[in-house]
């Protein structure tokens, strides 16, 4: 089982409580980018094209952990920029878990070894590690030779300190089926607690657009890679999300179940899209015309299928209808079934 029961249960519960309230738009998981800063230029990234005095700025620890109360959320995303180079994420992880929020601190790793005593292990905490491949396409995808094995490296040494690691993978255009799938068996092997995967998204200020999935090739790609699935590979992400991917089910986007705070305040209307921001969630939540954006609705969202967009669509359909809790069940019990 790639996710705990203490885990999945505080969001059953959480999900339940918010139908049972009659809340139509709530979050599910709080994108926090505490930095837009890296250590890498990806070509794939378009996080990192800002000018230095916005790569200089940093959310302070008051700020992060007012964003998760204010959102209340159950888990927390913390991408960037590369967050373990923000001086104070120890101290905003420490907030967040004594929150008890489920933390997913997303890293590429190239820190994370020599940062581990910074970090206590807990079922709150997880490294979410940037993993785009085997060693050579990893390596590519970062635009640095041996990244690939300064990551392994660390995720053993999470592991063997006892924490909870997962990666996360973002596939583009030139993704081979049969290199992945031998990708998800190393990482199987290394021991990670499970793995998040999604078709890359073409932000508008990435370097590289041209090897960006389009819907179609999307579907296509990842009905190769997940046909099939072996019984030792554990995902951490719904599998209804999976089976979108796969083009077996289909979902309008939920952007507000991923609400993106950073420094310049909530991000409309999601983490990819930038049009405009809040000072407040309230006001991102009531002040944003959400019937604008998804596909049909915005052709910034034509081919979007990213999980941030589509995981909480996912979740929505396991708790809003017998047949999809029924799929839910049978896809996690027995993947190959679907």
């Amino acid at each position: 089982m790639a996710v705990p029961v203490s885990q999945m249960f505080t969001v059953a519960t959480y999900v339940l409580t918010q139908k049972l309230k009659g809340v139509k738009r709530y979050p599910l998981v709080l994108m926090l980018e505490p930095l837009f800063r890296c250590n890498l230029a990806c070509a794939g990234c378009g996080k990192i094209q800002y000018p230095d005095h916005v790569l200089d700025k940093r959310l302070t620890p008051e700020q992060c952990w007012a964003a998760a109360e204010e959102c209340g959320a159950p888990i927390v995303s913390v991408p960037g920029g590369e967050p373990l180079i923000h001086p104070e994420m120890p101290l905003i992880v420490k907030g967040l878990v004594e929150r008890k929020k489920y933390v997913y601190l997303c890293t590429n790793a190239i820190l994370l070894e020599r940062k581990l005593d910074d970090y206590t292990p807990s079922k709150y905490l997880t490294f979410s590690i940037h993993m785009d491949g085997l060693r050579e396409e990893h390596d590519m995808a970062v635009c640095r030779d041996g990244v690939y094995d300064v990551a392994v490296r660390a995720i053993k040494a999470a592991l063997a300190r006892g924490f909870r690691v997962t990666t996360n993978t973002t596939l583009f255009n030139d993704a081979a089926p049969e290199r992945v799938r031998k990708f998800f068996d190393a990482m199987m092997e290394l021991g990670v607690e499970g793995m998040m995967i999604s078709p890359g998204y073409s932000y508008e200020k990435a370097p590289d657009q041209k090897n960006f999935l389009k819907r179609q090739r999307t579907r296509a790609v990842f009905s190769r890679i997940l046909h099939e699935p072996k019984k030792h590979w554990r995902f951490n992400q719904s599998p209804l999300f999976l089976d979108f991917l796969m083009g077996k089910v289909d979902y309008q986007c939920t952007p507000w179940g991923n609400p993106t705070y950073n420094i310049f305040g909530w991000q409309k209307p999601c983490y990819l899209l930038q049009d405009g921001y809040t000072a407040t969630f309230k006001e991102l939540i009531e002040g944003t015309n959400w019937d604008h954006y998804g596909t049909g609705r915005n052709e910034k969202c034509a081919d979007c299928m990213v999980h941030c967009g589509y995981e909480a669509s996912a979740v929505h359909d396991t708790f809003s209808t017998i047949r999809g809790f029924g799929r839910t069940v049978v896809a996690t019990l027995m993947p190959t079934a679907r």
